[in-house]
């Protein structure tokens, strides 16, 4: 049977306390509260909550994280996790909550779709549900710990389907990250892959539609400005159970074709929700920064658009030159063992 952990490196605020309340309800779990106590958490849905400090940072939740790095890189195997995140200011939550995800991630932890709570200063990041809910802001901020709670223990299967939908903006003639992904491809047998060129810059980004506007075309699996994006990406997501964001990393940023596609998800996300679909990526770097255009997709994709990010959902390589990725050391084997970890997790 699964166990609920809930950790708690330091000592949390009024706010953060009704927050543990509210998540955990009337579940059987234990409380964690540093390294000295810190149990086997493999196969357990863990909610961290975290307290903020002035410059966004929880030494005691580093020290967690390290000693579970410390253990391996399966100290959190088969779990599922969930963060409520305060901050005594209007910043940092977004950025720690990045950070825990993708590290607990590497461990062996899976994410679901919009895992995290934040509660800033003023809650003003809560105010677009105001006119929702019609309920003050701490209420509703508790209303979505709640949520959070029952999705975090459910045992709910969504329906799956061996169909991946791959999305990149890449050239085939010289791109790493492409000739990566073909040595992945060529180990996933047994599912329909589509794969989606995105064109290089061609994409109209979001232009900020009123919501009527945005969830009339939505309900019609269609965006305002049209174009590629509704007439390849949105039907591709939406008929696969499985994303595959294909990501060179240039200047630490995701490519501008790739950033306007995620924005313009959006009209999409208004009529259906992406908590049912799993997300990967392959990233390539030709310097460093991989880890960087990784949180861009959690944050985006996981905590915002609510695609389910599996344990360990990046492969990523460096490699400058042209078809350098081939003299990496054993990359045909990681490319292997990332389709085949792919295949157990779709």
């Amino acid at each position: 049977m699964r166990q609920l952990t809930v950790i708690v490196p330091s000592e949390p605020g009024r706010l953060l306390k009704e927050m543990i309340y509210w998540a955990v309800g009337d579940n059987p779990h234990r409380i964690v509260k540093g390294t000295a106590d810190l149990p086997d958490l493999t196969e357990n849905d863990i909610l961290f909550a975290v307290e903020l400090n002035p410059i966004g940072v929880n030494p005691e939740m580093n020290s967690i994280l390290e000693k579970l790095w410390l253990r391996g890189e399966s100290s959190l195997h088969g779990s599922r996790g969930g963060i409520l995140i305060h901050s005594a200011f209007n910043s940092f939550t977004k950025t720690a909550s990045q950070d825990i995800i993708y590290l607990a991630n590497q461990l062996g932890c899976l994410f679901p779709g919009r895992p995290t709570i934040e509660a800033n200063e003023n809650l003003d990041n809560f105010q677009p549900m105001e006119k929702i809910y019609k309920m003050p802001l701490e209420e509703i901020c508790l209303l979505k710990c709640e949520e959070l709670g029952r999705r975090l223990v459910s045992t709910q299967e969504y329906f799956r389907n061996k169909s991946i939908s791959v999305l990149h903006s890449s050239n085939k003639g010289t791109s790493n990250t492409l000739q990566l992904w073909d040595l992945v491809r060529k180990n996933l047998n047994g599912v329909d892959i589509n794969e989606v060129y995105l064109g290089n810059g061609n994409i109209t980004d979001c232009r900020g539609c009123s919501y009527k506007t945005c969830k009339y075309f939505g309900r019609q699996s269609k965006c305002f400005y049209g174009g590629i994006v509704v007439e390849e990406v949105y039907p591709a997501i939406s008929n696969s159970s499985t994303l595959i964001m294909l990501c060179p990393n240039y200047n630490d940023m995701l490519t501008a074709n790739i950033v306007a596609t995620i924005n313009r998800l959006t009209a999409l996300f208004r009529k259906t929700k992406f908590y049912d679909k799993k997300l990967f990526s392959v990233i390539v770097s030709g310097y460093s920064g991989g880890d960087a255009l990784a949180k861009q997709l959690i944050s985006s994709l996981n905590m915002n658009k609510t695609f389910e990010l599996p344990p360990a959902f990046s492969l990523q390589a460096t490699a400058n030159d042209p078809g350098s990725i081939h003299r990496i050391e054993n990359i045909e084997d990681k490319a292997r063992e990332f389709a085949e970890h792919i295949m157990k997790n779709i």
